[in-house]
């Protein structure tokens, strides 16, 4: 699980604490994750006697950096008559500019970093912005890029080809007349490919997001550089954008989900039901058409090519590279033998022989002198000649005003919250505080509501079974549909009323939350079950288990993919060790949505304000 964290102020969206501190528990489940020191690499553990450079990288790059760490560690560079030792851990964009913005917590994040390597520059300008905001001076200065990668549009070849690819020039422009016909791609000619629709992160939590956001905004104002605040403000950008967003599948901190949906969907010869576009990096497409959709195989895991490729589309309006960029930081903790040595490993990194690894990995060289070769190559669906266009990105407070004005553009939700209530939920969670699982997950509920708009529409439903024989099935909706304007209070105080109660039917939950989704379907927002369950389903009638269950996983699939299909995406949690997380995996694999993992109970809060970064 790879977690960011929200950079915006109050907005819109928020109310009481806001999404700003809302989501600063967030850093604590993503330095799980990703705190990481004693793992691959080789030679690069434990620096000695060394001058050591804590390098902090965004995850895609984690595997590479540490290679390089390690043959620059054994190079036996010195400054000053010491040896120099780089040591990278994992860390993602998003939480990495938070924690350079808030304050840097060693205990629970490691060592706070010499050089900070997001996947894109932007994170610099963000962090420099709030950090201004709050009477902090800049931290980092223009980094090195070590890898780039662009911005493009993945589509379906096929679908692409509909477009007039590759010889028409295709765009945001283009995004936003399909994501606006009523008619969908009949318009083109192919009813049988539904509507229009689109993948498209959370640009709070991912550099995609933030990129895509960039760059549609640079179309709506027919701007390659210099946009401005006076742009972010004229009401046809503003129409620009919310018509673009408008044909997003659900939001999410990673386009990880979108990638292994699709091919799921294409094992099924389904690839052109599932989504029509994605914004994603240039190097996703090249995994996904190698047979590796989240570039990373597991031991034993065969490359497996997709039946229907996916090919770049590099936006007419220009677009952004994910740059990598290696920032010095500029903080009291960096010593000058430090930021020296780092220097060093900067200069180490740039040399044509380590260049030549990036594309290895699917990026490009970051130092222009090394030449572009393969997998950058129309085998793998991109084109080594593209981008013609690059956009300026942003000056900072013009960075920070984009995210903001996207808490007002984004898609808005349909979403029911369906809550485990068995028994199981009143075992105890937090040895210290003494709080049981449900009294955790309920401070979870209350603290996501934040996350959501006085727009979006909650609704929230409790799940057990009732203690006596014949022990049926307890499905209670305790707050009907209704928009938070008028629903948050009431789900504050039904949420708090809950306790344990008895079993666990959790199929026949999940499939009249589901039903009831669909019934109530809403064509212009995403509609959504977030479901919580901590164990094993076992209603009144044990024996028919598997039969309920493939039931379920079949209506969710069908559901997914089709013309004119009602697609309600099904987002579990498997909260606690005892929660059948298999099952859970999926029901959310069969509404083409995503798992996350609650197995320590005292990461609920930060979890379900992950979840909810889909909406």
């Amino acid at each position: 699980m790879t977690v960011s964290r929200h950079l915006t102020r109050s907005h819109p969206r928020a109310t009481g604490r806001g999404r700003w501190i809302a989501l600063l528990a967030l850093a604590l489940v993503a330095a799980a994750c990703s705190f990481d020191l004693e793992t691959g690499g080789g030679g690069i553990e434990d620096p000695g006697s060394c001058i050591a450079v804590e390098t902090s990288v965004s995850s895609e790059k984690i595997e590479l950096m540490r290679e390089l760490a390690a043959d620059f560690n054994a190079s036996g560079v010195e400054v000053d008559g010491t040896c120099v030792f780089v040591r990278p851990q994992s860390k993602a964009s998003g939480l990495g500019a938070q924690l350079l913005i808030e304050g840097w917590d060693e205990a629970s994040e490691g060592p706070r970093p010499v050089i900070w390597s997001p996947a894109s520059a932007a994170w610099g300008a963000v962090v420099n912005q709030r950090r201004s905001e709050v009477g902090l001076p800049a931290v980092v200065g223009a980094g090195q890029p070590f890898m780039v990668t662009p911005l493009v549009i993945a589509m379906p070849r096929p679908m692409a080809e509909a477009l007039g690819w590759p010889d028409a020039a295709i765009g945001w422009s283009d995004i936003l007349t399909l994501a606006e016909s009523d008619d969908g791609w009949a318009a083109l000619g192919h009813p049988e490919w539904g509507e229009f629709r689109l993948g498209k992160t959370n640009p709070n939590f991912s550099t995609s997001g933030l990129s895509a956001l960039i760059a549609q905004t640079y179309a709506a104002a027919d701007k390659t550089s210099g946009l401005s605040t006076e742009d972010l403000a004229r009401p046809d950008v503003r129409a620009f954008g919310a018509g673009v967003e408008s044909a997003v599948v659900h939001y999410g901190d990673t386009t990880l989900t979108f990638l292994n949906n699709w091919f799921r969907a294409d094992q099924r010869g389904a690839a052109l039901a599932y989504a029509s576009a994605a914004a994603v990096e240039e190097k996703s497409v090249i995994d996904y058409n190698r047979g590796d959709p989240d570039g990373r195989l597991d031991p034993g895991e065969e490359l497996r090519p997709p039946r229907v490729e996916l090919v770049a589309v590099y936006p007419s309006e220009g677009t952004l590279y994910s740059d990598n960029p290696l920032f010095v930081v500029d903080e009291a903790w960096v010593s000058p033998e430090q930021a020296e040595g780092a220097a060093r490993f900067i200069e180490f990194v740039q040399e044509a022989e380590n260049q030549q690894k990036v594309l290895e990995f699917g990026f490009r060289p970051g130092n222009p002198a090394v030449a572009i070769a393969s997998p950058i190559s129309a085998e793998f669906g991109v084109d080594p000649n593209q981008p013609a266009t690059l956009l300026e990105v942003p000056e900072p407070r013009v960075m920070t005003g984009l995210l903001d004005l996207w808490q007002e553009q984004r898609k808005s939700a349909q979403v029911t919250l369906l809550l485990d209530v068995s028994g199981s939920m009143g075992e105890l969670a937090d040895v210290e505080t003494g709080a049981t699982k449900l009294e955790l997950a309920v401070e979870a509920v209350l603290n996501a509501l934040d996350e959501f708009s006085s727009e979006d529409r909650v609704r929230l439903v409790t799940f057990t079974t009732d203690p006596d024989p014949p022990f049926e099935s307890s499905i209670v909706e305790l707050v009907p549909d209704g928009p938070m304007s008028e629903n948050e209070a009431l789900i504050r105080q039904r949420v708090a009323g809950t306790f344990p109660q008895a079993g666990t039917p959790l199929y026949g939950a999940v499939q009249q939350a589901y039903d009831d989704a669909v019934a109530g379907y809403d064509g212009s927002r995403i509609n959504a079950v977030v479901v919580l369950s901590d164990g094993v389903n076992d209603d009144d009638d044990p024996g028919d288990d598997g039969d309920q269950l493939s039931t379920l996983l079949a209506t969710l699939s069908r559901g997914s993919e089709g013309v004119g299909s009602r697609p309600v995406r099904v987002f579990p949690i498997a909260y606690g060790n005892d929660a059948d997380l298999g099952t859970l995996e999926a029901i959310a694999e069969a509404s083409a949505a995503a798992v996350y993992d609650a197995s320590d109970p005292r990461s609920i809060d930060k979890v379900f304000a992950e979840v909810v970064s889909n909406f």
